[in-house]
C-alpha cells in the first residue's frame, strides 16, 4: 500500500470511529468493578417500582450531559462558590429529574468499588439499563470517563435542543457535535417513553408562533385531549405521556404517532411535518421497522457518548457526583 493510501485508509478510519473510542472501552471496569453494570440496573429496577418513568427521564439526563462539554458529569454539579449548575439553565430548570437515583447508584458504587466509577460513566450505563428495561436493546457502554471539575451554565443555555425549537436550529445543533440527521432521529426516538410538562408544549394548543391558533400540524382529537389536561393558564408542570400508546415501553410507536400527527412536542412532529426535510424517509424507516431504529438508536447512543470525554489523567472520580471532590457545601447563586 503507498503512503498516500495508507494516509487515506488513516484519515477514514479516524473520520468514522473517533480518537474518543479508542480511549473509551466496554471492559474498562472489567477488573476494578467489575459488577458496576449489574449494581446500575438494581438501583434502577428499585426506583422503577415507585417511578414508572424514571427510566426516560435517566437518559435525558445523559443526553442532557453530553450535548454541553461531552459527557462529564457536569450536568449534575450543584452550585457551589466557584460552579453556577447547569440544572439552573433553561432546558433543565423544573425540568431534568433522577438526580435522587443517580445519588443512589453512586452510594451504591462507591460501597462495591471506591473511587473507581465516574458519575459519567453512571449516566452511561444508567441509559443503557433504562431502555433495556424498558423492552429496548441492550448495548456494550462503553467507558472510561472521568467526571469534570466544573460546570458550563452559558453552554446549557445555548447549546441544549429546546422542546419548542424549529427543525433547523436542532440540526444545526446535532451538526456542531458532529452528530448526523440519523442520530437526530433516532435520539429523538427515545420519546418513546417518559412524560412532559405541560409547559413545554402548550404553546402549541393554543397560540402557536403568536397566530392565535394552535398549531396545524397536529392531530384535531390530539388537540382536544391535550387541551382538557392542559387548560390555558393552567398548571403548566401537570405531565402527559409523550407516547400516548406504549406510554412505559421502549418501541418504534413514536415515529407511528408522528405520522397521526400525534407528535407530542413541536421537536418531535417537525421531524416527520417540516415538508422536503431529510428527517421525514427515516421516520418513516424507523415507524416500518423496529429492529432498523433499535439498531440505529444504539449507534447514536454509542456516537453521542463519545463526545468530548475526560480520559487519562483529565477530571476526576467524583466521591459524591453533585461536588467536585474536596469542595463543601454551598447555600447558592443569586437569582438577579
Amino acid at each position: 500500500m503507498s503512503s498516500s493510501n495508507l494516509l487515506i485508509v488513516l484519515v477514514i478510519f479516524i473520520s468514522l470511529f473517533g480518537m474518543s473510542n479508542a480511549q473509551l472501552n466496554s471492559t474498562f471496569y472489567a477488573n476494578s468493578c467489575p459488577n458496576i453494570s449489574r449494581i446500575v440496573r438494581g438501583v434502577i429496577q428499585q426506583a422503577l417500582q415507585s417511578d414508572p418513568r424514571i427510566g426516560a427521564s435517566l437518559i435525558r439526563l445523559h443526553f442532557h450531559d453530553c450535548f454541553v462539554d461531552g459527557c462529564d458529569g457536569s450536568l449534575l454539579l450543584d452550585n457551589s462558590s466557584t460552579i453556577r449548575t447547569e440544572k439552573d439553565a433553561g432546558p433543565n430548570l423544573a425540568s431534568v429529574r433522577g438526580f435522587d437515583v443517580v445519588d443512589n447508584i453512586k452510594t451504591a458504587a462507591e460501597n462495591a468499588c471506591r473511587g473507581v466509577v465516574s458519575c459519567a460513566d453512571i449516566l452511561a450505563i444508567a441509559a443503557e439499563a433504562s431502555v433495556s428495561l424498558a423492552g429496548g436493546p441492550s448495548w456494550n457502554v462503553l467507558l472510561g470517563r472521568r467526571d469534570s471539575r466544573t460546570a458550563n451554565f452559558a453552554g446549557a443555555s445555548r447549546f441544549l435542543p429546546s422542546a419548542s425549537e424549529g427543525l433547523t436550529n436542532i440540526t444545526a445543533k446535532f451538526a456542531a457535535l458532529n452528530l448526523s440527521v440519523t442520530d437526530l432521529v433516532a435520539l429523538s426516538g427515545a420519546h418513546t417513553f417518559g412524560r412532559a410538562q405541560c409547559f413545554t408544549f402548550i404553546n402549541r394548543l393554543y397560540n402557536f408562533s403568536g397566530t392565535g391558533n394552535p398549531d396545524r400540524t397536529l392531530n384535531s382529537s390530539y388537540l382536544a385531549t391535550l387541551r382538557r389536561i392542559c387548560p390555558q393558564n393552567g398548571n403548566g408542570s401537570i405531565v402527559t405521556n409523550l407516547d400516548l400508546t406504549t406510554p412505559d415501553r421502549f418501541d418504534n410507536n413514536y415515529f407511528s404517532n408522528l405520522r397521526r400527527r400525534q407528535g407530542l412536542l413541536q421537536s418531535d412532529q417537525e421531524l416527520f411535518s417540516t415538508n422536503g426535510a431529510p428527517t421525514v424517509a427515516i421516520v418513516n424507516n424507523f415507524r416500518r421497522h423496529q429492529s432498523r431504529f433499535f439498531a440505529s438508536f444504539v449507534q447514536s447512543m454509542i456516537n453521542m457518548g463519545n463526545i468530548s470525554p475526560l480520559t487519562g489523567s483529565r477530571g476526576e472520580i467524583r466521591s459524591d457526583c453533585k461536588r467536585v471532590n474536596g469542595a463543601g457545601n454551598w447555600v447558592g447563586w443569586s437569582s438577579s
